[in-house]
């Protein structure tokens, strides 16, 4: 009977295996970054450390993000510059703006994943995913925006996206249709594969079959 409970233990692991995709986490940036991932919660990453974690197959509105300049109490209770999730370590909502995220739907359509990087929340770390797949594509985000961002949208430690600024119709898709504006080019014009405002669909989303595990790194 022993012996039928560990290869039945055994099994059942190597299914909850094969339902999850891996998530390999890096800092390269020259200074700490409190990595943050909903579902999955957060982590501080000196410069050069990686945070490993399993995202269930079947996941939606998933995103990874970097927070910056964070203080945290031994209970995890604190505040980040960027990317604050209502305080805490390890988060359990989504990140404030200004903050790159990485956005993922795992094992949708055709058994597909679907990944992008959105600058719809703004910008404050560079970034790329790279599936460890040969028939998905490498996406990044490095441009210099907040180096250069436009003085409207300047952001302590970032850059704002237009619709966090003004909230307006024109900037946010909130309802009809909408298209490009001249903020959304600046966005664009730095990282070309990455979402600059909320209907940039044909130009920044990427699917790789399902199962497939996922590295990101800030600061590449």
């Amino acid at each position: 009977m022993k012996s039928l409970s560990v290869f039945l233990f055994i099994a059942i692991s190597c299914i909850a295996a094969a339902q999850a995709a891996k998530f390999d986490i890096t800092n390269r940036c020259n200074h700490t970054v409190w990595a943050a991932a909903m579902p999955g919660g957060g982590m501080r990453l000196n410069s050069g450390e990686t945070w490993s974690f399993n995202m269930t197959n079947g996941t939606t509105g998933a995103r990874i993000w970097g927070r910056t300049n964070c203080s945290f109490d031994r209970a995890g209770r604190g505040k980040c510059e960027t990317g604050d999730c209502e305080g805490v370590l390890e988060c359990k909502s989504y990140g404030t703006a200004p903050n790159t995220l990485v956005e993922f739907a795992l094992n949708q359509y055709n058994n597909l994943d679907f990944y992008d990087i959105s600058l719809v929340d703004g910008f404050n770390i560079p970034v790329i995913i790279s599936p460890n797949s040969t028939l998905c594509k490498a996406v990044n985000c490095t441009g210099n925006i907040n180096g250069e961002c436009p003085r409207q949208l300047k952001a302590t430690g970032g850059c704002h996206n237009p619709c966090t600024v003004y909230n307006t119709t024109q900037y946010c898709c909130s309802s009809g249709s909408c298209g490009p504006t001249t903020y959304s080019r600046y966005f664009k014009d730095r990282c070309p594969e990455a979402y600059s405002y909320p209907k940039d669909d044909a130009t920044s989303t990427f699917s790789c079959p399902g199962g497939t595990n996922y590295g990101v790194v800030f600061c590449p």
